[in-house]
């Protein structure tokens, strides 16, 4: 875990990609497993025991966006390999990936009372993103729920039947706080999930308590604290990704900035956010970055401002993050394609300028 205050050896963003290639999970020769977890939290996607952990190298963690498989996504459930699309390359390409799963995982269920969207999804939903190369998600967000109390059971079935690494739920509070741990290339990484954003209604029943199970909620920034402080316990680096913001407002909340430096103080080194279905910007906040809003990525009703997509890499060295790189997108048909060319350039250059509201810096003091 970083220390807060000291000097960070400082890697240009521009060498991200020399790092990619570097720190690629599954190719390129490389025998260690992608994302290797620990034994309180085993990721379907190991596949070899990783390093031991004095031996650190650099790492690239892979997070993207939003995700259901609702609308015409459900049927590309039935070919699990390619649900995805020609994105899984670039999620396979990292040693950890890491996204949002907005939608309950439960063929049954009742639909929450009084909500406009409820998304749900099976099973078959775990398989196609470990086969897409991600390795774990967030379920908790404002749609973790949708299908209330037995379709939580039923997620929670699905998560322990299928080992797939979530965090953010659970069958209690200890559950639904607890880090999910990974160790890649040496380095041993913490990851913990949390929502800030619920339907006023639906706090207290989808709010996990110590004797019921539902989300871990952020608007306990108390129980976020200790959350984090306990990830750091045998991490070299804790990752907190938080579903927070108001939807398609470009710039973050002053009470996400608050939670932000809390957070970072408690010892996060990376704080990974979504909910306003648009990308908001990243960059660097007292040694540790932050990223306000990852925007959609596998939505089927995504258009116009909501298509904007993109992945985000971060290069973890030493226990902090030394770079970072956007790679643009855009969703067409509910799934993201990366933008080549002029495209890119121009969207890359729009995302750079949504951080002038954000008070980070474009690169680690």
């Amino acid at each position: 875990m970083a220390l807060r205050g000291k000097a960070a050896a400082v890697v240009a963003v521009s060498g991200l990609l020399a790092v990619t290639a570097a720190c690629g999970g599954g190719g390129g020769g490389d025998s260690e497993a992608k994302g290797q977890a620990s034994p309180d939290a085993t990721a379907s996607t190991a596949r070899q025991e990783a390093p031991p952990a004095a031996d650190k190298r650099p790492a690239l963690i892979a997070f993207a966006g939003d995700t259901h498989f609702e609308g015409p996504l459900r049927a590309r459930l039935a070919s699990p390999k390619t649900a995805l699309g020609p994105i899984a390359g670039t999620l396979r390409s990292a040693d950890l990936t890491m996204l949002n799963l907005e939608t309950a995982i439960t063929t049954g269920g009742t639909p929450a009372p009084a909500k406009q969207f409820t998304f749900r999804a099976p099973p078959s939903a775990f398989t196609a993103l470990k086969a897409a190369g991600v390795d774990v998600v967030s379920m908790a967000n404002n749609h973790g729920m949708d299908y209330m109390e037995g379709g939580l059971r039923d997620s929670l079935k699905a998560i322990e039947k299928s080992g797939f690494p979530v965090v953010g739920i659970g069958a209690n509070a200890d559950e639904a706080y607890k880090a999910r741990r990974f160790t890649v290339k040496g380095n041993r990484i913490a990851i913990v999930g949390a929502t800030q954003v619920l339907d006023d209604h639906l706090i207290e029943a989808w709010t996990a308590t110590d004797s019921k199970g539902g989300l871990a909620s952020a608007k306990d920034e108390a129980r976020m604290v200790r959350a984090v402080k306990d990830a750091g316990e045998g991490s070299d680096v804790v990752i907190v990704h938080l579903h927070w913001g108001q939807e398609l407002k470009s710039c973050p909340l002053p009470r996400q900035q608050a939670l932000a430096r809390k957070l970072i103080e408690a010892g996060a080194d990376a704080v990974i956010g979504g909910h306003a279905h648009i990308p908001l910007g990243g960059g660097y906040l007292d040694g540790a970055y932050v990223d306000y809003g990852m925007g959609n990525f596998v939505f089927s009703s995504a258009s116009g401002q909501t298509a904007n997509s993109g992945v985000l890499l971060l290069r973890v060295q030493d226990g902090k993050v030394t770079a970072g790189k956007w790679k643009p997108a855009r969703i067409s048909g509910g799934l993201p394609r990366l933008m080549t060319g002029a495209a890119a350039s121009a969207e890359l250059k729009r995302w750079n300028g949504l951080r002038s509201c954000t008070g980070l810096a474009a690169r680690p003091e």
